[in-house]
């Protein structure tokens, strides 16, 4: 399982100042493999760019310190070499996800899972996968034993296991990270801001023209990038999953990095993309995942039974045909 993030942000940068004197400013750079983008109104008191992106990069050097699966030191990898029956204690930003993680995978039946790093690797996607092809039964059953939640256990403020389980928050991580760094811009006094973290991201007030901050959301191509969408945000965070970049092809089969960790394999259904709207980005990011391993029916029917803003793109043909449910037409009235 994994998430492949393709919002693409589309600010208007005609009117940079108010009538107030008030100023857009804009600052970004590498993270967590990818990129993040800060945009946000600057207002009298609120401090200048440079301050806001060393508190931005602070919050997102800790969370790759804690959370990264890309690097041996960091807490959750260090819990992942460790054997069964082993526990560890963690920091609470951690056990957070965790038990994020364990609501979105009883709310899924097992589909939505933490634990599926083995798997990733297996089939080639993970961070310590060796090579690209479809694993043979043996193995990916032996695997699979590797692989559950329900493996996982908290004990006051440590992260146990009972099985040698690897957990991966690639599902979540980013969307915890535009929270954070959301709550930190409020905290600096910044009301209107467009955050985003590897594609994830949270909008709040307008720009300094009064208008809204507008998010294009992207065609599932793989060969281009075309706007399929644009609307307009104001406090909600912003996640669209998607199985159209991050795939291999194999004896006339397409393999998705996206898996469904009831069967251990790729998704084969036709949903190609699911974007949520969502007060918490981190909810936002763990129900766009997990409505796109549902696929298009089961993961309809999810969204509509819990009120979940969603929008899905289905491919038909050698095209593709959208729907968005009551809640997302509703949060995306207000045009940008």
């Amino acid at each position: 399982m994994g998430s492949l993030r393709q919002v693409v942000i589309v600010c208007g940068f005609a009117a940079l100042a108010g009538c107030d004197g008030d100023s857009l400013e804009s600052f970004g750079g590498p993270t967590m493999g990818s990129t993040y983008s800060i945009k946000y109104v600057r207002t009298p008191g609120v401090p200048g760019p440079d301050e806001v992106q060393r508190q931005v990069e602070g919050v997102l050097a800790e969370v790759d310190r804690q959370m990264s699966t890309y690097r041996g030191d960091s807490d959750i990898e260090r819990f992942n070499d460790l054997p069964a029956n082993s526990c560890q204690p963690m920091p609470e930003s951690i056990l957070h996800l965790v038990r994020t993680g364990e609501r979105l995978a009883e709310a899924s039946n097992g589909a939505f899972d933490l634990t599926v790093e083995p798997l990733l690797n297996l089939w080639g996607f993970g961070p310590q996968a060796r090579e690209i092809k479809v694993p043979d039964a043996v193995t990916l059953e032996q695997v699979r034993q590797r692989v559950g939640h329900a493996h996982l256990r908290i004990e006051g403020q440590q992260l146990c296991k009972d099985a040698a389980v690897e957990v991966d928050f690639n599902s979540i991580a980013a969307g915890y990270a535009v929270d954070r760094i959301a709550a930190q811009l409020t905290r600096l006094g910044i009301q209107s801001y467009l955050g985003e973290v590897t594609g994830e991201l949270k909008a709040a007030g307008r720009k300094p023209d009064g208008s809204l901050w507008r998010i294009a959301l992207e065609e599932p191509r793989d060969d281009q990038q075309v706007a399929e969408r644009i609307i307009g945000v104001n406090g909600f965070g912003v996640s669209t999953s998607g199985d159209y970049r991050n795939y291999f092809q194999q004896d006339g089969q397409r393999y998705s990095h996206t898996l469904d960790a009831r069967t251990g394999a790729p998704i084969t259904h036709p949903l190609a993309s699911v974007t949520v709207l969502q007060p918490s980005a981190l909810m936002a990011d763990g129900l766009s995942t997990l409505l796109l391993i549902l696929g298009p029916e089961q993961g309809w029917e999810y969204a509509e039974k819990h009120q979940v803003a969603a929008f899905f793109v289905m491919r038909e043909g050698t095209g593709f045909v959208t729907r968005s449910n009551k809640a997302f037409e509703q949060l995306t009235a207000v045009k940008p």
